[in-house]
């Protein structure tokens, strides 16, 4: 059978010669979802590499985008966990130690892959759209079979929210010393908080919680974890699009401050 006799163009299915018989807007989701990934990834790949405005010395404050950064190209300060490595080329982001690792989570995350295989390769675009592959193989050759690792940049990315509320906890510091807050402490821990509950809300997490029981009844205290973690599951979607947008908000303002176009408005110290 030749590529082309399979899929939505097989023998046995309709032939309708019309991509869709929808007469709705169906291709405005997955423009918006493009446009909105495109924006993301633009905006947060510039931001990895420029190394300018991304540490605040007065109150600690750095960017996720450069957490932990632990080599000495970083500026002084903003090594919170010491230097394991010494000067990186400019080509490298100074992130580089787990940028990979919240990619790969970010692009095998069940929802991320809904949203580019609909919106990107269009497979499908939308329900009752014929896509334009003739082939389909799944998950089970590469690149695709990569996703099945998923579980695996789960475990990393939850260190990384550890490492993430380190930095979001230090930052409560005055510039004249001690405590100190102000509004760049809100915007460091919303974006922790929301990011836990984007990383908790996984699949992953959900399976590991409770996926492999047979008898909840024999686990309590496992299933009261399941059930919250099916809860925040629930709002998967939400929140992976919510904390794009925590993420760039508090680059964009560690940012602002960090270059001194704005100041940090403080309430203590």
């Amino acid at each position: 059978m030749t590529a082309s006799a399979e899929g939505v163009r097989a023998p046995k299915r309709a032939r309708i010669a019309e991509r869709t018989l929808r007469t709705d807007r169906w291709w405005l989701p997955p423009l918006v979802t493009t446009l909105g990934l495109a924006t993301f990834v633009i905006y947060a790949t510039i931001r990895a590499f420029v190394r300018t405005a991304y540490y605040v010395p007065e109150y600690h404050y750095l960017t996720p985008f450069y957490s932990p950064c632990v080599s000495t190209s970083c500026v002084p300060g903003s090594s919170h966990f010491g230097h394991w490595f010494g000067d990186l080329p400019s080509w490298l982001p100074l992130g580089v130690l787990v940028l990979p690792f919240l990619l790969g989570f970010r692009l095998t995350c069940y929802y991320y892959r809904k949203a580019y295989y609909r919106s990107v390769w269009f497979s499908p675009p939308a329900c009752a759209v014929a896509e334009p592959h003739g082939k389909y193989t799944g998950e089970t050759r590469l690149p695709l079979i990569i996703q099945n690792v998923h579980r695996y940049f789960f475990y990393v990315a939850m260190v990384v929210s550890l490492v993430n509320t380190y930095d979001a906890i230090i930052a409560f510091h005055g510039k004249t010393g001690g405590f100190g807050f102000g509004v760049g402490n809100i915007i460091l821990v919303a974006n922790v908080v929301l990011l836990w509950a984007y990383t908790l809300s996984c699949h992953s997490c959900r399976h590991i919680t409770g996926g492999r029981l047979k008898h909840f009844s024999r686990h309590p205290a496992r299933y009261w974890m399941w059930t919250q973690v099916t809860k925040l599951n629930n709002r998967h979607m939400l929140l992976a699009w919510i904390t794009l947008g925590t993420l760039v908000l508090t680059d964009l303002y560690v940012m602002l401050v960090s270059s001194g176009a704005i100041s940090d408005p403080r309430f203590v110290n």
